[in-house]
């Protein structure tokens, strides 16, 4: 079969070929552009044939492409030839774009000439993006549900501080009223004052960020800070419910590389989860929850496990899916999302029973 890109079978592949098919010379001088190339780089075939094939990279990659293929004719180490990878290409009007480039040579040319294949990856790049950011907002909306379902339990939380400031204050106005007023009494009931108004903003700044619609920003954290800086609502949580929360930390635990908001939504969703499982079991005394970390295999790994009925095998086969819920007002998708946001971090998110009775979830992620 001829080679030549002017022969006649040749011009028809190339131009009945959807991707781009760019080959040069020994020296990088374009000898064959066909249709799709033209499309993807506006150029017309004339314009570029005979040009160095460097016209078509961003600036980054033109400084590399000669020596590339003049190190493989002198020591036929492939590098490029023979393999694919993603690179930044470059428009006739200037704007670069993302293709999948695969490189070969032809063979039996002398002297060499080489082909080049290139895919544009921008649509698919594209729906990734849209569906990363239709999974963050799909975050956002589950984390903000979660906040509401423990609403009662957080409206608690900060009702206490701010009686607390009221009793304190007037505290304050009686001392005041006195002829002889204790000005250490005064200072120490505006000491109360200042420090539950900080209790009652600390609760406050840990909603903002669960509920605050940032990106995804990773960071290396200790994973027991992630658990300590929720603590406040899990014990609020669990205080709505008549549950006991038990924290059984692993002290040494490398740092992870997460989003911290996101593994704590995930934590924050597993207790919510297992301090309802205990409250419709409807024992009074065995309510308690455990939230763990240890070390295990390599790996950080956080259970949730609770003391309440446990599950059903069905309900086990269903568990993850979206939208399966057994809750009269569930959404279905804290689960779902759970994993989804475990899977992201390269860890895994699993349920198994727990001794005697009840529930284990747990998840790991690599340290």
């Amino acid at each position: 079969m001829p080679t030549d890109p002017s022969s006649p079978e040749i011009a028809a592949l190339l131009d009945a070929t959807v991707d781009g098919v760019v080959m040069i010379d020994h020296r990088g001088a374009i000898t064959a552009f066909n249709r799709a190339a033209e499309r993807l780089f506006g150029y017309r075939s004339n314009e570029v044939e005979g040009r160095n094939v460097n016209v078509l990279m961003t600036e980054t990659h033109r400084s590399h492409h000669d020596g590339y293929i003049e190190r493989y004719a002198r020591t036929r180490e492939p590098h490029i030839i023979g393999s694919g990878r993603e690179v930044q290409a470059r428009r006739k009007d200037g704007s670069e774009f993302t293709v999948f480039l695969s490189v070969g040579e032809i063979p039996d040319s002398e002297p060499r000439r080489y082909v080049g294949y290139l895919h544009d990856l921008s649509a698919r790049l594209a729906a990734e993006d849209e569906a990363r950011n239709a999974l963050a907002r799909l975050n956002h909306v589950a984390r903000v549900a979660t906040m509401g379902e423990m609403a009662a339990g957080i409206s608690h939380e900060l009702n206490q501080p701010l009686a607390a400031i009221n009793t304190y204050a007037q505290a304050c106005s009686r001392l005041l009223a006195r002829p002889q007023a204790d000005i250490e009494e005064v200072r120490d009931a505006l000491g109360q004052i200042s420090a539950q108004a900080l209790r009652a903003g600390e609760v406050i700044r840990r909603l903002r960020s669960l509920v605050r619609n940032e990106d995804v920003r990773r960071e290396h954290v200790a994973p027991n800070l992630i658990i300590r800086d929720i603590q406040v609502l899990l014990v609020s949580d669990a205080r709505m419910h008549d549950a006991r929360l038990t924290l059984d930390l692993a002290g040494d635990l490398p740092a992870v590389r997460v989003d911290p908001i996101q593994i704590q939504q995930v934590i924050l969703n597993l207790a919510h989860n297992a301090f309802e499982a205990i409250r419709d079991a409807g024992d009074p005394i065995n309510r308690e929850v455990t939230l763990s970390t240890q070390l295990v295999g390599g790996q950080v790994e956080v259970a949730v496990c609770d003391s309440g009925p446990g599950l059903s095998d069905d309900t086990a086969k269903h568990l993850f899916e979206p939208f399966f819920t057994t809750k009269a007002a569930g959404t279905g998708l804290g689960l779902s999302i759970s994993r989804s946001i475990v899977q992201a971090h390269g860890g895994k998110l699993v349920y198994d029973r727990n001794s005697p009775r009840g529930t284990c979830f747990r998840f790991s992620f690599p340290s």
